[in-house]
C-alpha cells in the first residue's frame, strides 16, 4: 500500500526542470554553485604558476618583497596619472607572465575594486565633500533637512569628489591587481614558505595554509548536503522547518570540521610534524631576482617620493 501523502505531488516538484528552480531554492543553489566555482577557479589558477612566464621564473621571496613594497607605495599615491601608469605596468607584467588579460581584469574588478567604489560613492556629492559643481542632481531649496542633519540647497556631484573617488578606486584596483598577480604566478606552498622566510610567525602561516587547503573540501561538502536534501524532498517544507534544517546542517559542519581538524592534526603528528611545514624546495636567488627586486623597490621609492612631493611630475 502506498501512503496517501506520497500520492500527492507538490506543484514545485511537478514543474518541468526548466521552471522547477524558482525563488529561494534557485537562489540557494546558484549561491552555492557560484561560491564553489569561485574557489575552484582559485585552485585551477595554480596552473598559471607553472607557465613559462616572466614572473613565474623569479624567486618567490623576491616577488613577495617586491609586491609588498609596490602595494605600500600605491596605497599612499594620490596622483591619478601615476596610478594609471602603474596599473598599466601591472597589466603588462600579467601579459608577459602568460596570463590572459581578460581573465585577469575580470578576476580583479569583479570584487574588491567595485566594492571600494561603492564605499567611495558618497564622496561624490557635495553633502559630504564640498566642491565645485560638476553634475547637478536635485534642488532641495533653503532649509532642507534629513532628520537632525541640514542639507544644502542643491545636491550635485563635485569635481573634487569625482577625482577623489576615482583615485581611491584606482588605488585599490592597482594594489589588488598586484596581489592577485603574485598569487597567480607563485605556487601556494612556495608563497607560504616565503612568508616564513620573512619572519612571519609559523602559527599564522600554518593556519592560513590549512584554511586554504580545506575550504574547498568543506564547500564541496556543503553543496553535497544541499543536493542530497533536494533529491530526497517530496514536497516543500515551511520556512521554519527549512531554517531548522539549515541550523542543523550548520551544527553538523561545525562538528565535522572539529573532528576533521583533530584527525588531520593526529595524522600530521604521527608523521613527524613539529609545528613547521617542510617543503622540498631550495631557494636560490639569481641575478634576475636581484634585478627584479631592485627594479620594484626603485619604483616603490619613486612613488613614495612623488606622494610626498619630493619629486614633481
Amino acid at each position: 500500500m502506498i501512503p496517501s501523502w506520497m500520492k500527492v505531488m507538490d506543484e514545485a516538484v511537478a514543474l518541468p526542470p526548466s521552471r522547477r528552480l524558482k525563488g529561494s531554492s534557485a537562489f540557494v543553489k546558484k549561491t552555492l554553485d557560484g561560491i564553489l566555482t569561485f574557489f575552484q577557479e582559485a585552485m585551477i589558477s595554480e596552473g598559471y604558476a607553472k607557465r613559462d612566464g616572466l614572473l613565474q621564473g623569479l624567486d618567490a621571496r623576491a616577488k613577495l618583497i617586491s609586491i609588498l613594497a609596490l602595494v605600500f607605495a600605491v596605497s599612499i599615491t594620490r596622483d591619478l596619472a601615476v596610478l594609471a601608469v602603474v596599473y598599466g605596468l601591472i597589466l603588462l607584467l600579467a601579459y608577459m607572465s602568460r596570463i590572459e588579460i581578460a581573465f585577469f581584469i575580470k578576476r580583479v574588478w569583479l570584487f574588491i575594486p567595485l566594492f571600494a567604489g561603492v564605499i567611495a560613492v558618497p564622496i561624490l556629492f557635495n553633502v559630504f565633500l564640498p566642491g565645485d559643481p560638476l553634475i547637478h542632481i536635485a534642488n532641495l531649496g533653503e532649509g532642507a533637512t534629513l532628520g537632525p542633519f541640514h542639507l544644502p540647497e542643491s545636491i550635485y556631484i563635485t569635481v573634487q569628489g569625482a577625482k577623489t573617488t576615482t583615485i581611491f578606486t584606482l588605488r585599490v584596483a592597482t594594489a589588488v591587481s598586484a596581489v592577485v598577480l603574485l598569487f597567480l604566478t607563485t605556487p601556494q606552498a612556495l608563497l607560504f614558505k616565503s612568508l616564513r622566510s620573512l619572519g612571519v610567525p609559523k602559527v599564522y602561516v600554518l593556519t592560513t595554509s590549512m584554511a586554504y587547503r580545506y575550504i574547498f573540501l568543506f564547500m564541496e561538502m556543503i553543496r553535497d548536503l544541499h543536493i542530497a536534501k533536494r533529491s530526497r524532498s517530496i514536497k516543500s517544507l515551511s520556512v521554519l522547518d527549512e531554517q531548522r534544517w539549515v541550523g542543523g546542517r550548520i551544527g553538523y559542519m561545525l562538528i565535522k570540521s572539529l573532528d576533521l581538524s583533530e584527525k588531520v592534526h593526529m595524522a600530521m603528528v604521527s608523521r613527524g610534524f613539529n609545528g613547521d611545514v617542510v617543503i622540498l624546495h631550495d631557494y636560490r636567488l639569481r641575478m634576475r631576482d636581484y634585478m627584479a627586486t631592485a627594479g620594484f623597490l626603485s619604483l616603490s621609492l619613486a612613488l613614495t617620493l612623488i606622494s610626498f612631493d619630493y619629486i614633481r611630475i
